[in-house]
Order: C-alpha cells, then structure tokens, then sequence
C-alpha cells in the first residue's frame, strides 16, 4: 500500500496549531495532531446533516441556511440538491487554507459547487455569523470540529455550550432548523439540547467503518411561535 504524501498545511487561526492536507492514491485526507477529521472516501454521515435538515425547507420561499465548516464539502453539495433555486447558502470556514484547497487539490471532490450561484464562502469564525442578526437563517449546520467536543479549536466549544445553543436558537427564525454533526453519540448535549428549548431528533449513522461508534446527526428545531 501506498504511503500518505502531505500535500500542504495551513495553521489554525488562534494559536490552535495546523490541519494537513494528505493523500493516498486518490484518497485524500484532513488531519489534525496526527487524527484524522475527514476523509473523503467517508462521507455518508456529512451528507446526511444536509440531507435531513435541508429536506424540511423545500416549501419555505428563498430559505437561508448557514454551514458551519467548509470540510470537503460533502455537507454543502448535500444542502444544494436538497434545496431550491432560490436558496441562499453562506459557508463559514475558520481556515484559510481549507478554502484554498477546495479551489486547488479538492477541486475535483467539490465539483464546482463553489461557484453556484446559490454559495458564499465566508472566512472566519461561523460563532460571528450566528450573531449576526436575530431570526436571520431557517437552517443553521455544524459540522465544525469533530461534533460538541472541541479537537481543532477549543474556541468551538462555545458553539455548543448552553449560551451558545441559545445564540444559535435566536439566530434562528420560528420553526427553524439547528443541524448538529458528532462522531459519537452524547446524551448530555442531547439534554442540553432540549433544556434550551428546541425539540429533538436524533439519528445514530452507521460507521463506513465497520466495528466504528455510529456518528450522530442532532436536527433540533426551534419551537414555530416567536420568542
């Protein structure tokens, strides 16, 4: 077999160190410190966060829907077939170099979504997106870090704890969509979750690797009525 050749790296802004870009044959790979954050010959549970939360705003007129974490895209294609022509989808990626390398080496994985009419990829902290205005998007989805446990940046646990569930629940407009991806399950968010007021469903996807924790896709929706 093939050894794993480092195609580049970029840092981590704040100080969180670097993500290496690798690949084996044509088998790439995203690491950090070593461990594997994505990969894209596994894709199947990214696709799913789009899938399940994007599916629900088919009839919802010009939706707008915030990606938190750019990756290899899977969750961004998802989010496009699934929704209209009139979507509006902002990608926030907080590395630079993830960016460049879905224009450069990954370009062929993203198939050109980035230049669909409907995306915009925004660099930066998708923390700063969020608090951008109240009931400002229909869906928002985390695929950020490796779920509600901080591995890249430990600056993304704020996304989860209870103050920031309850920004992302004002972020939110009445009815909308908060999509959460994890690598393993967590009951404890689940019941954060739900303490901040959205109902829960929970879907357990199982590992592309087998013998693998099933990864888990959270769709918490904000109650329909205002406030």
């Amino acid at each position: 077999m093939a050894a794993w050749t480092e195609l580049d790296a970029g840092p981590i802004p704040g100080g969180g160190g670097s993500l290496r870009l690798v690949r084996r044959d044509d088998e790439h790979l995203i690491v950090v410190e070593g461990m594997e954050l994505m990969g894209s010959h596994r894709s199947g549970s990214e696709r799913e966060l789009a899938a399940l939360a994007c599916a629900a705003l088919r009839d919802r007129k010009a939706p707008r829907v915030l990606i938190g974490g750019l990756g290899m895209g899977f969750t961004l294609r998802a989010a496009l077939a699934e929704l209209g022509p009139d979507a509006d989808v902002v990608v926030a990626e907080l590395v630079p170099a993830v960016v460049a390398w879905a224009r450069g080496p990954l370009a062929p994985i993203f198939g050109g979504c980035l230049d669909d009419p409907r995306v915009e990829i925004r660099e930066g902290d998708v923390n700063r997106a969020i608090q951008s205005g109240p009931q400002a998007w229909d869906a928002i989805l985390l695929d950020v870090d490796n779920g509600p446990r901080g591995l890249v940046s430990r600056a993304n646990d704020r996304l989860y704890d209870s103050w920031g569930l309850k920004r992302a629940r004002w972020a939110l407009r009445p009815g909308g969509l908060l999509g959460i991806w994890s690598g393993c399950p967590d009951r404890k968010f689940k019941a954060r979750l739900q303490r901040t007021g959205f109902a829960v469903a929970e879907h357990r996807i199982r590992s592309e690797r087998p013998g693998r924790t099933p990864h888990v896709v959270w769709i918490a929706t904000r109650p329909p009525e205002a406030g």
